[in-house]
């Protein structure tokens, strides 16, 4: 297959035969697959350059920070925020873009902040055809630790569907409990590692909690938030690659976890990011407000 192409296998099983009541909590997904590469301004990429008008002040965070392992150097002022995602609408339509826009860009301070010890977000919705003059030098931040800048990466989308898990219904979850254990015991394949929440960066679809969910409410309207994207730390752990690692990824003999380290690490982590114990931080925005706000989350194993 061509290399820009990355192929999630079929569900080893029929989740939905198995488990009818989940059927209603199902969504797509857009597995975004970044790989590490040498993506330009005009191209959807995580970690990559930003399509951003040289007449435009990059931004700075000028909060205050804990004094952590991922806290500024001492005495240093306001510090410049680094590409996370770049997202063009022809590669992921399925974005809310407000009209005028086709351009979404992820930034973050790369340093912790108090409300979840974890980079803080900003998001910038654009118009990529508009006749601007592209930032060839951004500033980066100084003391800034790797685990929290991402490495360029040219990213694959894929759709995929998936249905909730953590975010199951209290009612649903307890009526199905013992049946997942049951096939789980059966048929070897669990349905929290195997057959529900697609893991890795996505747009859309349920976020890929490690902890209980903590969906943010709108300020605005009071309405629950839509989950916009999930950047964890890694593509898969040491369970779920083995329904999740797309095809192209899968070694001719042995499995992802056979690769010698730097090898699989380029499939499950190429942005090089760590965000606190294998967490992961979740961006939510209110399509229903005008000016699409948004919230964020963050949680660790």
């Amino acid at each position: 297959m061509a290399d820009n192409t990355r192929t999630t296998p079929p569900r080893p099983l029929d989740v939905a035969a198995l488990f009818p009541e989940v059927v209603p909590y199902r969504a797509r997904t857009v597995r975004l697959h970044p790989r590490t590469g040498r993506p330009g301004v005009l191209d959807s990429s995580m970690g990559g350059p930003l399509l951003w008008p040289e007449s435009e002040p990059w931004p700075h965070c000028s909060e205050e920070h804990p004094r952590t392992a991922f806290a500024p150097p001492k005495g240093t002022g306001p510090q410049p925020l680094v590409p996370v995602l770049q997202l063009y609408a022809p590669d992921v339509p399925e974005l809310p873009f407000p009209e005028g826009t086709d351009l979404l860009q992820m930034l973050w301070c790369p340093f912790d902040h108090e409300s979840f010890y974890s980079p803080r977000p900003e998001l910038y919705w654009r118009d990529s055809g508009a006749d601007v003059e592209p930032l060839t030098n951004p500033p980066r931040p100084e003391g800034a630790h790797a685990d929290y800048v991402p490495d360029p990466c040219v990213l694959h989308p894929e759709r995929v569907e998936e249905f909730a898990a953590w975010d199951l219904p209290d009612t649903v979850f307890d009526a199905l409990e013992d049946r997942f254990d049951e096939v789980d015991e059966e048929t070897g394949w669990s349905y929290w590692s195997h057959l529900s929440v697609a893991p890795g960066v996505k747009v859309g679809g349920f976020p890929t909690w490690t902890q209980d969910p903590a969906w943010p409410g709108c300020e605005g309207c009071g309405r629950r938030m839509e989950h916009l994207l999930s950047v964890p730390s890694r593509e898969f752990d040491g369970e779920s690659w083995r329904s999740w690692v797309p095809e192209e990824d899968v070694p001719a003999t042995g499995t992802v976890f056979d690769l010698p380290y730097e090898e699989r690490s380029a499939i499950q982590g190429a942005p090089g990011l760590m965000l606190g114990d294998m967490g992961g931080l979740y961006v939510f925005v209110c399509a229903a407000c005008p000016d699409l706000p948004f919230a964020y989350r963050h949680d660790c194993s």
